[in-house]
């Protein structure tokens, strides 16, 4: 096992306390590891994993598993910078939610803070720190794996940015196995034995705008719209032109009441006045499209609850738990659980 590698290993078998891999980045991993010429069943197996178990986005994967998938990927086929080429391997689209809202952004600068600010929806156990008060602008990245979020972050950024972005230089705490290697793939000098890890960028490189990307995300919320849309009663009224706008709004557009008034010709007061008349609130109809979005997102196994609760708005998953709640009689994972149970295999 090569060093860099083992030390990969080392830290997915920490302790229990320590935090999980979530279902989605351990598949993410292991999707890389199979472009990289494994055999998928044999790591799985090696690691005491089923592939259902990979299956449930919510899932959790135990840090020891993980150290023993790495482990037998380094015993079967042997990989300098194991880090570097995983991130080589990872697509966009690997991590759909997170992806989508950094490929969007207007540039990389705001990429990035998109990525500190929602790291926590792909469920590893990442931090990131961006110090936009110096210069070069310093992104500090805390995980068990930070060469591979290094490597990934650049290398898709890049991509991203039509190939104008080149970091000043990547920071590692620990030497990896090849300093060119990663130089070369990264296109910046590595600085070794730092304080800190993670990568620095000029603000001209801070201020490149980023290319939009269709990645698979957008395809999925764009089908379950229109599924939600193809179930709406046709009707000229403004309560059936109000919940076919928030059909294409409420998953990860703005739903702010404002906003769709102007969509629809209107003041928020003329909306809110004319929806009166009709007995219906705007609090109602957009509880109501959340819920059959919700219904469409939980049927799907590609995203977590996690995930479905921020892209229907809410800041905390508690909260979009409690109004499903509300609006179901069982929470999300009972209606996930349910959905599953009667769905042909």
């Amino acid at each position: 096992m090569t060093t860099d590698a083992k030390r990969l290993t080392d830290r997915a078998t920490l302790p229990a306390s320590e935090p999980t891999y979530s279902a989605g980045t351990a598949r993410g991993i292991l999707d890389a590891l199979e472009r990289l010429g494994h055999d998928r069943a044999s790591l799985l197996s090696a690691a005491g994993m089923r592939p259902s178990d990979l299956d449930d986005p919510d899932a959790r994967i135990p840090c020891a598993a993980m150290g023993a998938l790495f482990c037998a990927a380094q015993q079967r086929r042997p990989v300098k910078d194991l880090p570097l080429r995983l991130a080589q391997e990872t697509p966009l689209g690997a991590y759909p939610l997170l992806d989508y809202l950094i490929v969007t952004s207007a540039t990389v600068g705001e990429g990035l803070r998109r990525f500190a600010r929602h790291a926590f929806l792909i469920g590893a156990p990442v931090r990131i720190d961006v110090h936009e008060n110096e210069t070069p602008i310093r992104v500090v990245i805390d995980n068990p794996e930070p060469e591979y979020t290094i490597a990934l972050a650049v290398l898709h950024l890049r991509r991203e940015a039509d190939g104008a972005l080149r970091a000043e230089y990547v920071s590692l705490t620990r030497e990896p196995d090849d300093r060119a290697a990663f130089e070369e793939a990264l296109g910046c000098p590595v600085r070794l034995s730092a304080s800190w890890t993670g990568f620095a960028l000029s603000p001209e490189a801070w201020r490149l705008p980023l290319r939009r990307r269709d990645p698979a995300l957008q395809g999925v919320l764009e089908h379950h719209a229109a599924d939600v849309l193809a179930r709406i009663p046709s009707g000229d009224d403004v309560a059936s032109g109000l919940r076919r706008i928030l059909a294409r709004r409420v998953a990860g557009g703005d739903t702010r009441v404002a906003g769709v008034a102007r969509e629809m010709g209107m003041s928020s007061r003329t909306l809110q006045r004319r929806l009166a008349k009709s007995g219906f609130s705007y609090q109602d109809l957009l509880d109501r499209s959340r819920c059959e979005a919700a219904e469409k997102h939980l049927s799907d196994a590609s995203l977590s609850i996690a995930e479905v609760s921020w892209l229907l708005g809410y800041s905390e998953p508690s909260a979009f738990h409690r109004a499903f709640k509300r609006w179901q009689g069982l929470s999300p994972q009972a209606f996930r659980e349910q959905r599953r149970s009667t769905q042909p295999r």
